[in-house]
């Protein structure tokens, strides 16, 4: 369909218009790219798992067709700078600040194409849209980039792409009809693969992910799906990962805030690639 590679194309070009355009220090890579039926029983299936007030497509968007996700990868230098230390590097915090605020610019400008498309679409922050209190959001874009065939969960309960974890997500819901990605039949996580690797849990310096198989609870195929580490007896305290984050020191650059951490996705046989497919143990 034109209108769909028009939107690919977009989006796989927008990072490095905008970093000329911006003169940002954070480069990206090429994006990975999905699309999900808005009707796709999934997004019912958050209300339950992620939340009860997770919005549905068509309630952000009436008359909803598609959603469309993307994950932008970062350079493999950010990665691996911010593998020392308990704190986040500078490069992590500047690609994180500046990758939220690119993800942003790009959802409104596909807003704006789509609309001279004579179609509609959504302008769903890249992040701030969750309660404080219960730390989950009305809106999911690692799940709904999950729903769109981007990726798989990691026991961190981040995404796993072709591309690896590290980098960021953003999603756009539209009325334009769009052809869905069939997903991955397959886990990209070592540990939920094969039984193997668990470094995630290693790299975290709070502890909010606990291995504990004997607690290994019962879950259907889409918990499994979405998420769902609770069946392989690794546990994630959300409450204790955002401390590491705002109980510590934040760093304040002119352009926002660094209130990220990134341990979990760095240093890891999945942080640049997905390892069950690139021959990795």
């Amino acid at each position: 369909m034109e209108i769909q590679n028009s939107i690919t194309n977009i989006i796989a070009e927008f990072p490095s218009h905008y970093r000329v355009a911006n003169n940002t220090r954070t480069n990206w890579l090429e994006p990975v790219i999905g699309f999900a039926d808005a009707e796709d029983p999934l997004f019912e299936f958050l209300k339950t798992i992620v939340s009860p007030t997770h919005a549905l497509p068509n309630e952000i968007v009436p008359g909803a067709k598609s959603v469309v996700a993307y994950f932008v990868p970062f350079e493999r230098r950010v990665n691996e700078s911010n593998i020392p230390e308990e704190e986040s590097s500078i490069e992590w915090d500047y690609a994180y600040i500046e990758t939220n605020q690119m993800l942003n610019a790009l959802s409104k400008y596909l807003h704006a194409w789509v609309c001279r498309e004579g179609y509609d679409s959504s302008e769903i922050p890249a992040t701030y849209n969750y309660d404080p209190i219960a730390l989950k959001s009305d809106w999911s874009h690692r799940s709904a980039a999950y729903i769109a065939g981007v990726g798989t969960f990691g026991v961190n309960n981040m995404l796993i792409t072709d591309k690896g974890c590290c980098g960021r997500i953003g999603s756009v819901i539209t009325t334009i009809p769009l052809k869905a990605t069939v997903r991955p039949t397959e886990e990209y996580c070592l540990f939920k693969n094969r039984g193997t690797c668990l470094a995630c849990v290693k790299r975290c310096p709070i502890g909010a992910l606990k291995v504990d198989r004997s607690k290994a609870v019962m879950a259907t195929g889409s918990q499994l799906a979405l998420g769902g580490a609770a069946a392989y007896g690794v546990f994630y305290d959300r409450h204790l990962c955002n401390s590491q984050i705002f109980d510590k020191l934040v760093r304040h650059f002119d352009n926002g805030d660094a209130d990220t951490c990134g341990k979990c996705l760095v240093g890891l046989p999945c942080s640049m690639g997905n390892p069950c497919r690139d021959g990795r143990i």
